[in-house]
């Protein structure tokens, strides 16, 4: 027998007693529907946290801040520090200050192309033609910062006049009508000064934000408007208190790879400076994703697991049924080895078609549950919470085709085993 006619036979022996096989392929179906849905949350999730990265357009760019020796610990709270500052992060987090000093020591590191320290501001309220006056954050402008738009452009750094992307959701409480009437609109923007005097300055709206991940309620400014907001803010303040910042960005050539940009990070700690990308800032919460992905697909193991005991047992009541034909066969001269592919090929195939109707059926429910989810994210434009990608479903089909075939090797073995004189005397 060639081994065309072995496959072709085993695709129709398959399916001799179809209640039981049936009930097979509904198990692995089970195994392979879980395992591809929870595979597609996890990569619908992923990709759209690389998309916000890459529409950000900052992976030559380092967030460098002060290494802080004194960080509070388990052990008690850390001695105050008259340097420190606070810090973007949960409400009271604080960072060592950075000063002009540290900015240039950061320009004499190797590898550094430019360093633009971060200016701090605290807006008291955003307001248009006199109307209400709403609260605003200003979100801080990394160099080659892109932002996704409903309308408009994003700020020109080289502008000379006071610009920003004002998020979406500012515009109908300050009445600017939709996005594209509020590009080349002015508002005004206040700060208190050290004096605790309120003063404002204007700035034109050159773009609308759309929500996301990154900036999300915040506008950006251009570095005209950044510096005026910072010199209003800190008029009447000491010298000393005017250059201490948060924290610096540090430009750098990212053709290097990701060598030469740890061998930058290394070279800053070694100047007494912690340094992160972007990526690396988002990195725990994609870890997290991971994590309750793979919890996600341990169950679906068990459940193929489980798949794969149905499958021994359905090939197993399939040699015995057969046994007589089994010894027909090697009788005529069939060999053990045809034999085992006869068998191995039926569970193979009983894990292929489980396989792909399960995996079917995950896209068919991803696409409802995206269509569904569509409204209830609508803050997170350009997010499919389930995502499949080709080479993941080929892997989770294949997988359990290889699942299915080593359950289905012991059946097999016995099968090619049997002596055709005693397989044929079998009742």
């Amino acid at each position: 027998m060639k081994i065309v006619d072995v496959v072709g036979t085993a695709f129709r022996n398959a399916f001799r007693s179809r209640l039981r096989t049936s009930l097979t392929v509904l198990a692995i179906f089970i195994g392979a529907f879980t395992l591809s849905l929870t595979n597609g949350l996890g990569t619908g999730v992923n990709q759209y946290l690389d998309d916000t990265v890459a529409s950000v357009g900052v992976d030559d760019v380092l967030t460098v801040t002060k290494t802080n020796e004194e960080a509070p610990t388990d052990d008690g709270p850390a001695e105050y520090d008259p340097n420190q500052i606070e810090a973007d992060g949960p409400p009271g987090s604080t960072t060592t200050a950075l000063t002009d000093d540290d900015i240039d020591t950061i320009a004499d590191v190797d590898g550094v192309l430019s360093v633009d320290p971060a200016k701090s501001v605290m807006v008291d309220y955003v307001q248009h033609d006199d109307g209400t006056k709403y609260q605003l954050s200003v979100a801080e402008f990394v160099p080659g910062m892109r932002v996704e738009l409903a309308s408009g452009s994003q700020v020109d750094l080289d502008a000379a006049d006071p610009e920003l992307v004002l998020p979406e959701t500012y515009l109908e409480p300050l009445e600017l009508g939709s996005a594209a009437d509020a590009v080349g609109q002015t508002v005004a923007l206040a700060v208190t000064d050290a004096t605790g005097e309120q003063v404002t300055t204007d700035a034109t709206i050159v773009g609308v934000a759309e929500p996301a991940v990154i900036t999300m309620g915040g506008a950006i400014p251009n570095d005209v408007l950044t510096t005026t907001l910072y010199d209003l803010q800190t008029s009447g303040a000491p010298e000393a208190e005017t250059t201490r910042y948060a924290q610096a960005s540090v430009s750098f050539d990212p053709a290097g790879g990701e060598d030469a940009a740890q061998a930058l990070k290394d070279r800053l700690e070694d100047a007494g400076y912690t340094a992160s990308t972007l990526e690396d800032q988002l990195g725990t919460l994609t870890a997290v994703i991971d994590g309750i992905v793979l919890v996600l697909n341990g169950f679906a193991v068990i459940a193929l697991i489980a798949a794969g005991i149905g499958i021994v047992n359905t090939l197993f009541m399939a040699v015995q049924e057969r046994t007589r034909e089994v010894g027909l066969m090697k009788a005529m001269g069939l060999s053990s080895g045809r034999v085992f592919s006869l068998f191995s090929i039926e569970a193979v195939v009983i894990g292929l078609v489980g396989s792909a109707v399960g995996v079917l059926g995950a896209i068919g429910v991803g696409q409802l549950v995206n269509g569904v989810s569509g409204d209830l994210l609508a803050d997170l434009p350009g997010l499919t919470l389930i995502a499949f990608d080709p080479v993941s479903v080929a892997t989770v089909v294949l997988s359990v085709m290889a699942i299915a075939f080593v359950a289905g090797t012991l059946p097999a073995l016995r099968a090619a085993r049997q002596d055709p004189i005693s397989s044929l005397r079998y009742e």
